[in-house]
């Protein structure tokens, strides 16, 4: 290249610094026509003209070259088209010397109606007298990886860096291709992009790819490489210059990423403990190892305490009693594992101990020996599982969450000749750390649901008996455990005259609260049903409780009242008291599905009693219906979980149902738990309960009745009456208590009630005395003084009775007394 000389005028500014700088470029404006319309300070000091002796004139006498029309039309096409034009041209100096330009013609533009070009120029020796040096250096030393292909891709030149990547001397490289030097760097693919290069000009950017160098040959690199076209003239392509740089570091990172993404996808679907161990083993094989296991703690697996270990409770004990929870393999049936899912494991890699698991870190063994006198001693088993698979790499990572030890994960490589590296670590902590959380989680839940189920479990009636009035079966299926036990509940209630109470609810929400709360109102239903309230009143009464309940609920420590939704609590019930002398059934429901009742022919109906509101609500009253059951009949109370649970069509449900009970046979328990499995055949995210009760009737041999005179001289003749049909019973050892309590009971209807009176016996699975009046003033027990006349009555049918009460009627009350059968009956 020609360097002309240094001309005494050059502009100071001129140097090193305006190498990159186009603003001391020489800049003309031209027309359309050639004519030179502008001229800048930074062009008369270029070719020493100044503006006066060119503005107007042709810009061809600048030229040191000879005219070439054709390729000025080419270049002011190009231009025209927007696109811009450079190249090298001579131009001469004002004292007749030859200057070498590198110029630059700008696309079209218009000034007014003219047509215009800006164009600037440089002297070329500024450019390369400074970049020669910065040239060799950017090639030859720069960090990222170059080399130039022929046609061929045969290697031209290579600088050191590319050279120092691939661990192959340039001199092996030059004149031979890629994939004859590094077959196994993806040199095929390369090869094949640098051809398309070749065959279309269009430059392949930031192609990222995986592999293998001889310069480190026991560690994967991740490159990411450029490929362009070299031209010659003619714009001939006449090879293709790469550019790699080694993005090992990005590529872990981004890897490590996206693993630990996906982790967070794949471990933890479930609230199982074993589940999510296994998952995290599955994961890891094999992605990550080759072999995988996870052992638990044994608290971590048990119901009952914490169920871990917490990290400051204390000392550990020597070795950790753990059980394998999870185990994964490249290879089938898990081959290398010396204990199977479920069984005790003590593994914890020698030296280390207890305290591991508490507050020790990350074990990385690069190269596992089976010959170690260590393992020989401590854990022989594994060391011939060492050497019998080629076990030879290995990482164990103890599993902690919330401050609590839960168990170990080890990562072992085999068939993957790569040892772990301390970037696996990393790797293995981030898995372990998701799974840990995960396993924690389920592990609290499982613990929780538990309690729950229990608590729920433990509140339902254990024992259910409706006497010789009803036949009863009951079926109780709990939620699918991710939705948490719910607050379904049932209940049969004994009352006085042979009668029985069914009962059926549910509480809104799930959970420990909702269990709690079923509880409380079962045991206030069965509190109201002892003082012998209707269904309607008990309802009502049911209702103020509720009301009472979500009042503590939505109250703070400051007595504020937040009322919200948060603080609601619901809940729906049905009642009804099923009468076997009369065989009526009254019931009253709140905002519950209706009872099912399926005659002894088959005929199914749902009779709806007047429809009260859910629990809670407050501010409406109750209503109650009453039906006659013949006997025989099948009654049954059931929560909507049981009629939602196929395709949440309630009326659907209810038909099906209806079908399945006609079906009656003659195993009662058999039909409810057939009929629940049924329409329930999968797990719900509700619980369900279902109560059958199949009717019986008390005849005329178990119940006499008869009307008693308001006159005191009656009572020796009620007296009398009541002793013969006890005896005629076959009670003999209790007339003469009935006799008191026949006495007592009519003596102050007499005295203080109103009529009609009359005494009424029944013989059930106790002994029944009841005195209905006309009044609806309750009697009240008292302890009277030992000089009192009167008073004790009522306290000696209390003490001869199994047990008294009163009950009110439409037209008064009846006072009634029980007693214990003999055990001969």
């Amino acid at each position: 290249m020609d360097v002309p000389r240094e001309r005494p005028d050059a502009p100071a500014s001129a140097g090193p610094r305006a190498l990159f700088d186009a603003s001391t470029d020489a800049a003309a404006v031209v027309s359309g026509h050639g004519v030179v319309l502008g001229w800048t300070r930074a062009a008369e000091e270029l070719l020493g003209l100044p503006a006066s002796g060119i503005v107007g004139s042709s810009a061809a006498r600048l030229l040191a070259m000879p005219g070439d029309p054709l390729r000025v039309a080419g270049v002011a096409d190009r231009c025209r088209a927007g696109m811009g034009w450079s190249g090298h041209i001579p131009l001469r100096h004002s004292d007749g010397s030859r200057l070498d330009v590198d110029l630059r013609v700008s696309a079209a533009f218009r000034v007014g109606a003219d047509e215009c070009f800006l164009i600037s120029a440089r002297e070329q020796h500024q450019q390369w007298a400074v970049g020669d040096s910065v040239l060799d250096g950017f090639l030859t030393r720069a960090p990222v990886g170059m080399a130039v292909m022929d046609t061929q891709l045969r290697y031209i030149w290579l600088n050191d860096t590319l050279e120092r990547f691939g661990g192959v001397p340039r001199a092996q490289r030059l004149g031979r291709r890629l994939s004859e030097l590094l077959p196994g760097l993806q040199a095929d693919t390369i090869e094949g992009l640098m051809r398309k290069v070749l065959e279309t000009g269009v430059p392949v950017t930031d192609y990222e790819y995986v592999g293998w160098s001889w310069a480190d040959p026991r560690r994967q690199h991740a490159y990411s490489t450029s490929f362009f076209p070299l031209t010659g003239p003619e714009s001939a392509i006449t090879g293709v210059c790469y550019m790699v740089s080694d993005v090992t570091e990005r590529w872990n990172a981004r890897q490590l990423l996206s693993l630990v993404n996906e982790a967070g996808t794949r471990i933890g679907t479930t609230l199982d403990v074993l589940w999510t161990a296994q998952e995290l083993a599955d994961f890891a094989v094999p992605r990550f190892a080759d072999f995988v296991v996870v052992d638990l703690l044994e608290p971590v697996l048990s119901n009952e305490g914490h169920g871990a270990w917490l990290t400051d409770a204390g000392p550990a004990p020597v070795k950790p009693v753990m059980r394998r929870a999870g185990m994964s393999s490249v290879r089938e049936g898990c081959p290398e594992a010396v204990a199977r899912i479920g069984e005790r494991v003590d593994f914890v890699p020698p030296p280390h101990g207890a305290d591991l698991l508490i507050e020790g870190d990350p074990i990385l063994i690069p190269v596992l020996d089976p010959a170690d006198e260590l393992w020989v001693t401590e854990q022989p088993a594994r060391a011939a599982s060492m050497r019998e698979f080629g076990l030879h790499s290995l990482i164990s990572v103890p599993m902690r969450a919330r401050n609590t030890a839960l168990g170990l994960a080890t990562f072992i490589r085999s068939l993957n000749p790569i040892s772990f590296q301390p970037d696996d670590v990393l790797v293995a902590q981030e898995l372990v750390a998701r799974a840990a959380l995960c396993v924690d989680n389920a592990r609290r839940y499982t613990r929780e649901h538990t309690a729950a189920v229990t608590l729920q479990r433990s509140l339902l009636p254990q024992v259910l008996t409706g006497g010789t009035a009803l036949e009863v079966a009951s079926s109780y299926l709990p939620a699918d455990p991710t939705g948490g036990v719910g607050g379904d509940w049932f209940d049969v209630i004994p009352l006085s005259g042979a009668r029985v109470g069914l009962v059926v609810g549910d509480v809104v929400g799930h959970g420990i609260t909702a269990a709690a709360t079923m509880g409380r109102l079962r045991t206030a239903v069965q509190t109201l049903a002892d003082m012998e309230m209707p269904p309607d009143e008990l309802l009502a009464h049911l209702d103020d409780l509720v009301l009472r309940l979500s009042e503590e609920r939505s109250e703070d420590g400051t007595g504020a009242d937040h009322r919200d939704t948060a603080g609601f609590l619901g809940a729906t019930c049905l009642y009804a008291v099923y009468d076997p002398v009369t065989r009526r059934c009254t019931m009253a429901r709140a905002g519950h599905p209706p009872p099912v009742v399926v005659t002894p022919d088959g005929q199914v109906s749902f009779p709806e009693p007047p429809a009260g509101p859910p629990l809670g609500l407050g501010g409406m009253g109750f209503e109650a219906g009453e039906i006659e059951l013949a006997e025989g009949s099948l009654f049954g109370l059931y929560t909507d979980g049981l009629v939602e649970a196929a395709d949440d069509d309630v009326e659907r449900g209810m038909a099906r149902l209806g079908e399945l009970l006609s079906r009656q046979g003659p195993d009662l328990a058999t039909l409810c738990t057939s009929a629940v499995r049924e329409l329930v055949p999968a797990p719900q995210p509700d619980d369900i309960a279902l109560l059958l009760a199949r009717t019986h009737t008390l005849g005329a041999e178990h119940v006499v009745s008869f009307d008693v005179p308001v006159d005191p001289a009656a009572v020796a003749e009620a007296r009398a009456r009541a002793t013969r049909q006890v005896e005629a019973w076959g009670f003999g050892e209790l007339a003469m208590t009935t006799e008191l309590i026949v006495s007592e009971l009519v003596t102050n209807a007499i005295r203080y009630a109103e009529p009609p009176i009359r005494l009424r016996l029944l013989r059930d699975s106790r002994l029944t005395c009841e005195v209905a009046d006309g009044s609806s003033t309750a009697p009240r027990l008292r302890h009277a003084r030992s000089m009192d006349e009167g008073g004790r009555g009522l306290f000696l049918v209390a003490q001869l009775a199994h047990r008294w009460g009163a009950r009110y009627t439409a037209d008064g009350k009846i006072i009634w007394a029980e007693q214990e059968l003999p055990r001969t009956h």
